[in-house]
C-alpha cells in the first residue's frame, strides 16, 4: 500500500525549510516591526469580531505598505497574530498579484500588457521605461528594479482602460494614452 506524503503528514521527509523557508530568508534583513504598526494591526483586527481570519487581507496590505513586501517572516508574523497557519496567508500572497515577495523600487512603474496595450504599445513603452530608469532586465520574478532601488519596472495584467491603451501605475497613479513624451513627464514628476 502507497502512502500519500501530501495528506498524511507524519510520513513526511521534506524538511519544512525545503518546501516553506519561512523565517528563514537569507536575501533580505530581518523586518523590526515598530510598536505603533502592531497597535495598528492590533486595531484592524477589532474591526474583525467573527473571524480574525477575515482581517488577512487588510494586514497584508498594511505589511506591504510598510516594508514594501511580504516577506516569509511577514507571512509568520501575520499568521501567528490571526492564530493561522502560515500556508493560509501564503496562499493569499501567491494569489493576488497585488502582494510582492521581493523588495521593489520607491517609485514603482506598471505597465498594462494585455492585447489593447500591447497592441497600443505596452511593450514598446515598458522597454522606454526600462531604459530610461536604468532597470535592465527583469529578474525571475518580472521585476526589473534599478541598482540603486529608486526605480522598478514590471508589467501587469489588464488595469481596465483598454480604450485608452497604453495605460500605466507608477506607485498608485493611474495614467492612460502614456507615450514617450509623456512617460518623460511623469518621470520628472516623480523624481522630486
Amino acid at each position: 500500500m502507497s502512502i500519500n506524503r501530501v495528506t498524511v503528514p507524519a510520513t513526511q521527509n521534506i524538511p519544512p525549510e525545503a518546501v516553506y523557508p519561512g523565517a528563514h530568508d537569507s536575501h533580505h534583513p530581518a523586518p523590526v516591526i515598530p510598536k505603533d504598526f502592531e497597535a495598528e494591526v492590533d486595531t484592524v483586527i477589532t474591526h474583525y469580531p467573527v473571524s480574525k481570519r477575515s482581517a488577512s487581507l487588510p494586514l497584508l496590505h498594511l505589511w506591504q505598505e510598510k516594508f514594501g513586501y511580504v516577506s516569509p517572516e511577514g507571512i509568520e508574523w501575520i499568521a501567528a497574530k490571526l492564530e493561522l497557519q502560515p500556508i493560509n496567508i501564503l496562499e493569499l500572497v501567491t494569489f493576488y498579484p497585488m502582494f510582492r515577495q521581493h523588495p521593489a523600487g520607491k517609485i514603482q512603474i506598471k505597465v498594462c500588457r494585455t492585447l489593447s496595450c500591447a497592441l497600443g504599445g505596452g511593450y514598446a513603452l515598458c522597454d522606454y521605461f526600462r531604459k530610461k530608469c536604468n532597470v535592465g532586465e527583469p529578474d525571475a520574478h518580472g521585476l526589473a528594479t534599478s541598482p540603486d532601488g529608486k526605480y522598478s519596472v514590471e508589467f501587469v495584467e489588464c488595469l481596465a482602460a483598454c480604450g485608452t491603451a497604453p495605460v500605466i501605475m507608477i506607485n498608485d497613479d493611474f495614467y492612460e494614452d502614456v507615450s514617450n513624451v509623456k512617460a518623460d513627464e511623469l518621470l520628472l514628476k516623480y523624481q522630486g
